[in-house]
């Protein structure tokens, strides 16, 4: 797997944007290969944010979302020098973090 996320947060005011891009294949479990087996599930299923070390952000994924996934919210109260961290796990186990510095 390539790098796990791309995460970008920008400060705005009093918030900050950001923006992360994960690479992951996201599959369903409902498709078939070639041969016609059915691929196996495999998704992200849990996404959570921290701002300093403090959670914000907590969310439950299923197989419906889809492939390379891209989310983006606003941290109210963040500013220029803030660290912001996103963790994401799978149904697999797996489990990746990235963490950007509020620009």
């Amino acid at each position: 797997m390539a790098d796990p996320m791309r995460i970008r947060a920008q400060a705005n005011g009093g918030n900050a944007v950001v923006r992360v891009l994960m690479s992951h294949e996201m599959e369903t479990g409902q498709r078939k290969d070639s041969a016609g087996k059915t691929i196996p599930a495999w998704h992200i299923t849990e996404v959570t944010a921290a701002l300093n070390g403090k959670p914000v952000l907590s969310a439950e994924w299923g197989p419906a979302v889809s492939k390379n996934p891209f989310m983006q919210f606003t941290l109210k109260g963040a500013k220029a020098g803030d660290k912001v961290a996103v963790t994401w796990k799978d149904n697999k186990g797996d489990t990746r973090t990235d963490e950007a510095t509020v620009s």
